[in-house]
């Protein structure tokens, strides 16, 4: 019997029945995504259907052009950054059986489009196949709900284009610093453009923001969401013209999917350099396990236990990318809170520096940091059995871990406050925007340990370093949420100081939120320790792959 797409789709049903089963939090978690599915999609199309309503057809030249092109780049970002990919049918698995990559790729792609999100956008954009009937009639809606359902093609190829590739490019150590280097760029353009879009918003024509979206509908981010339009103003030429840029787009994208995705099923790619670490002719073995910069660590459990976590953070894929990923995001946001949007481009800002809303982002910033650690297990796996075998005690477990996340997030959030006080001509401010991130970063971390011992959930076995189980993208996004909510109740007393007695708080910040988020570190970790010494036999059960 020959192999249709209909197969994969089955079979990624029966896996998520099956990883279902018996599980009522999984079960709880799942009706939730559903939930959130099906309001994104009432939102969503309501407001793509009012644009039907509106006169002239400037409001449907704003949704397909503008709105379609941002659902487009939202599966293209929100993969990366927070949710993950399903990969309840790994690739890898497949990898023995006679199949041709052309079966596995179209398998895998309908596999992807029987899932919430892509149902949720199906659902959300057919609100402009309603919008176009209310001013084409029934010829134009049935083109839209064709632009649609190719619009919904092109997002899932690309989402999984991307990520596929982007995973790839993360297994090469040779071209791993060029991605840092590249993303970082990226992050520190995105706060001045944001910035400048929206101070255009202020005094925005909204004929020059309809002509950007028309000629946005002749490029795939937007073409097949703007065919009702041309059918709606007559140009019929344009329809199929728009369809061949979309089909043409799907196809290179598939194709580039279908390379990235025969190379993680036989493993083609490699993290060795070929030249080999230089050490010197009397460098012990013990010391070769040992980073160049950490020799300094005492041989002992924890100084090897610190070792390992900071080589684990360096390498591993799934950490690398969540490293890249609060690079890009901790220098967005207090760029944003901090810095009007008129400031910038005309010299004066429209809302004064405050040290309170200084520190509001550098608690942000913190917090953020800590989410970091939030499922650190999972990325073990079943590597963690060998502590487990060999008894490391939790607390030991834990802070170990703790030191060699912090020997890469430290760097980062203490620098971030220096070039944003910069930015600011508020140098002074330094100390205290120091002090609210460590606290805030040393609360996050306490409570995080606890949703890492709590919450673990295991992570596919796939070399995508965005890949998540089914229904894990709800978990991972409602265990972060909740993390960062209880760490923000913790804050609270650096809001009230940092508000109430800004004066105190420019020269007091600094050691106070060492003091602060110390105890509350240590507090956490030696409490969380003791927990994880309870549950370790089911933490490891949580965090082992299921078959």
């Amino acid at each position: 019997m020959a192999v249709t797409p209909w197969h994969f789709v089955l079979l990624k049903l029966r896996v998520m029945r099956n990883g279902l089963r018996g599980q009522r939090w999984r079960i709880a978690l799942f009706v939730i995504g559903l939930f959130f599915g099906a309001w994104f999609s009432v939102v969503g199309f309501t407001l793509f259907a009012v644009t039907g309503f509106s006169r002239g057809h400037t409001g449907m030249a704003l949704g397909g052009g503008l709105g379609g092109a941002a659902v487009v780049l939202g599966w293209l970002l929100m993969p990366l950054v927070f949710f993950g990919v399903d990969e309840t049918l790994d690739p890898a698995r497949f990898a023995l059986l006679p199949l041709r990559r052309r079966t596995l790729v179209s398998g895998m792609f309908a596999a992807a489009l029987a899932g919430v999100p892509a149902l949720a956008t199906l659902a959300a954009t057919s609100g402009l196949a309603v919008a176009a009937a209310l001013h084409g009639g029934a010829a134009a809606g049935l083109v839209q709900l064709a632009g649609v359902v190719a619009g919904l093609l092109l997002c899932v190829s690309l989402s999984r284009a991307t990520t596929s590739a982007f995973s790839a490019m993360l297994r090469s150590r040779r071209v791993r610093d060029l991605a840092a280097i590249l993303l970082a760029v990226l992050a520190a353009l995105l706060g001045p453009l944001q910035i400048g879009l929206l101070a255009a918003a202020r005094t925005a024509d909204w004929d020059v923001l309809a002509g950007v979206a028309r000629v946005l509908g002749w490029t795939p981010l937007a073409a097949p969401y703007t065919v009702g339009l041309d059918v709606v103003e007559g140009r019929w030429l344009a329809v199929p013209a728009k369809f061949l840029i979309m089909g043409v787009s799907v196809a290179v994208l598939l194709w580039w999917w279908s390379a990235t995705l025969e190379s993680a099923m036989v493993g083609t790619a490699t993290t060795t350099s070929g030249r080999g670490t230089r050490e010197t002719p009397d460098a012990s073995p013990t010391t070769r396990l040992f980073p160049r910069l950490l020799r300094g660590l005492p041989r002992n459990r924890f100084g090897a236990l610190v070792a390992l976590q900071v080589r684990y953070w360096w390498r591993d894929t799934r950490r690398r990318a969540n490293l890249i990923t609060f690079a890009v995001v901790g220098m967005f946001v207090p760029l944003m809170v901090n810095i009007g949007s008129r400031g910038l481009i005309e010299g004066t800002s429209a809302v004064p520096p405050s040290l309170a809303t200084a520190t509001a982002s550098m608690v942000f910033l913190g917090v953020l940091g800590g989410v970091g650690l939030a499922n650190q297990f999972g990325y073990d796996g079943t590597a963690y059995a060998a502590n487990v075998v060999a008894g490391v005690p939790g607390t030991a477990e834990l802070r170990s871990r703790v030191a060699g996340f912090s020997c890469y997030l430290v760097p980062l959030i203490m620098a971030i406050p220096v070039a944003l006080a910069l930015v600011l001509h508020r140098p002074g401010w330094i100390p205290s925007m120091w002090g609210a991130t460590v606290a805030a970063y040393g609360c996050g971390v306490a409570i995080n340990l606890f949703v890492s011992v709590l919450g673990a959930f295991s992570l596919p076995e796939t070399s995508n370093p965005f890949a998540v189980n089914t229904g894990a993208g709800v978990t991972k996004s409602l265990f972060s949420f909740a993390a960062m909510l209880c760490t923000l109740l913790l804050c609270v007393p650096v809001f009230a100081v940092s508000t109430l007695a800004s004066d105190v708080w420019v020269w007091a910040g600094l050691p106070a939120g060492l003091l602060y988020g110390g105890v509350a570190l240590w507090l956490g970790s030696g409490f969380a320790g003791r927990l994880l010494d309870r549950r370790m036999p089911e933490l490891l059960s949580a965090i082992s792959p299921r078959r």
